[in-house]
């Protein structure tokens, strides 16, 4: 047995990283097109201004509840930033440019995220923007003109800025109807082009990133506790009109998972591990699993935190989980109590530990290749449904030499990950949908807003200040993939 006949190769993109065309054809702003950029060592940062006294902003996207807006400004888009979601790598102006490419690559897939505020510019608009409609229109038609399948994020870190503004983001419940509404709207529009749908991207970021992931901004832990709450119910009701709209359609969870290793046998370190374990799979037990698992009821009883919700939100998440589980896993982490004793770098997680058996990237990631096998049996073992890997990749500073990019430490990457879930469908009987390698064109990093940060196949002649051509030029790891696909992942 080695990857099924129907295996699903492709990549993966975010409107906010890709698409650019920021306020073309009637979109409104998100949370992104508030966000400077930054690099490895600098923080992106949101733009406000106070409309009492009109000073203006800047306050750095952290981690967790280190992010704080001052009381009484407003997300606003400054004179005097550079923003780069506002063009990205202009996806709105060269899809069909890009789909070709794709589609000569081989792709089976794509995943792509819908703009929300394209399609509805407010977020709590009665009716939707037509022309947003009309843009996704001929992106799904010149996908299906390839046999290329699409696969549909319907919020990727694109809230509207209004709904963060208006109603402090995913912790008021109005955001569960608002999102019903353009979900329903897209998925009736698109259901005869577009099978596979996931609601939220990496969902639990919420719990790292809760402005990127839910416009919160003031992240109390009440606040992110609800803002999960309501992503979890509309993702639910989504589940369901979904099936009702098309029974053929499925509609699947993103997770952010990644393998997490203690540094050492101390058996402190094991139950700091289980812990952080239990902090990512919390999102998928309830959304994938049905039910909020206990030992998430006891940290909120110690926290002292309750939620607005209701009894129809647990028969609805009971009744109503995702069809299958996608995820992202990039490498793994270290972890440990011990931590004068480890050295802080070369890891995913923040507070984590050097991992000394492990190679790192200049962004200090290691590249792990036994992260995919691990990763999904974790979460088949657990769940028992269908798999999707929907971002894996490496970022990479890729120099142009004589108008070529020979990035064969993208393929040795790649040529490891793949292995590992080869290992994990042929040794462990994992039941893996397909892969989408991330930012399978030049995309605009979220963690980072830069472009410097590759992960494509694709090079895109931008650079970290906006300055390009936007010219297209594949890579070798390009004629690598295709070679890939053409054999079915038999030959890698």
């Amino acid at each position: 047995m080695s990857f099924p006949d129907n295996f699903l190769w492709g990549g993966a993109t975010a409107a906010n990283q890709y698409e650019g065309a920021y306020l073309e054809d009637g979109k409104g702003l998100n949370t992104s097109d508030v966000l400077t950029n930054g690099s490895h060592t600098e923080a992106r940062k949101v733009t406000w201004i106070d409309k009492q006294t009109n000073e203006k902003g800047y306050t750095p996207v952290l981690w967790g509840e280190k992010f704080e807006m001052p009381e009484g400004v407003t997300p606003a888009v400054l004179d005097d930033a550079y923003y780069p979601s506002h063009t990205a790598t202009d996806f709105y102006h060269h899809y069909k440019e890009d789909i070709a490419l794709m589609a000569e690559m081989g792709f089976k897939v794509y995943r792509l995220s819908i703009n929300w505020a394209r399609i509805f510019p407010n977020g709590d608009d009665e009716q939707p923007n037509e022309l947003g409609l009309e843009f996704y229109d001929k992106v799904f038609d010149e996908l299906k003109k390839y046999g290329i399948e699409p696969l549909v994020t319907l919020s990727h870190y694109e809230t509207p800025l209004n709904l963060s503004i208006k109603y402090g983001g995913w912790i008021d419940r109005k955001l569960i109807d608002y999102f019903e509404r353009y979900s329903k709207v897209v998925i009736e529009r698109y259901h005869d082009r577009v099978k596979y749908w996931l609601t939220f991207n990496e969902i639990n970021a919420l719990d790292l990133a809760p402005y990127i992931a839910g416009g919160v901004l003031n992240p109390t832990p009440q606040n992110r506790a609800q803002a999960a709450h309501n992503q979890f119910v509309a993702s639910a009701k989504v589940v369901k009109l979904a099936h009702k709209i098309d029974k053929e359609i499925k509609v699947g969870q993103m997770l952010a998972f990644q393998p997490l290793y203690s540094y050492t046998c101390d058996p402190v370190d094991q139950v700091k591990i289980m812990e952080l374990n239990q902090k990512m799979l919390f999102y998928s037990d309830v959304q994938t699993g049905g039910k909020y698992p206990e030992y998430r009821w006891k940290q909120y009883e110690r926290e002292g935190i309750i939620l607005e919700d209701s009894p129809e939100d647990y028969e609805m998440l009971a009744k109503y989980p995702a069809d299958f589980l996608s995820f992202s896993c990039y490498g793994s982490s270290v972890f440990t109590t011990h931590q004068k004793e480890a050295e802080n770098s070369g890891n995913l997680g923040a507070n984590g530990v050097k991992n000394p058996y492990l190679e790192t990237n200049a962004w200090g990631w290691a590249t792990d290749p036994e992260c995919l096998r691990i990763a999904l049996n974790t979460l088949w073992d657990r769940y028992h449904k269908p798999l999707w890997i929907v971002e894996n990749g490496i970022g990479w500073a890729d120099v142009l030499e004589d108008g070529k990019i020979h990035d064969d430490y993208r393929v040795k990457y790649l040529k490891a990950n793949i292995k590992s879930m080869k290992d994990a469908i042929e040794l462990d009987g994992v039941d893996l949908l397909g892969y989408t390698m991330w930012g399978c064109i030049d995309l605009v990093s979220a963690g980072t807003g830069e472009m410097r940060k590759r992960y494509g196949f694709v090079y895109i002649d931008r650079d970290d200040q906006g300055n390009g051509t936007l010219k297209r030029i594949p890579k070798d790891s390009f004629y690598w993939y295709k070679k890939v696909i053409q054999n079915n992942g038999s030959e890698f």
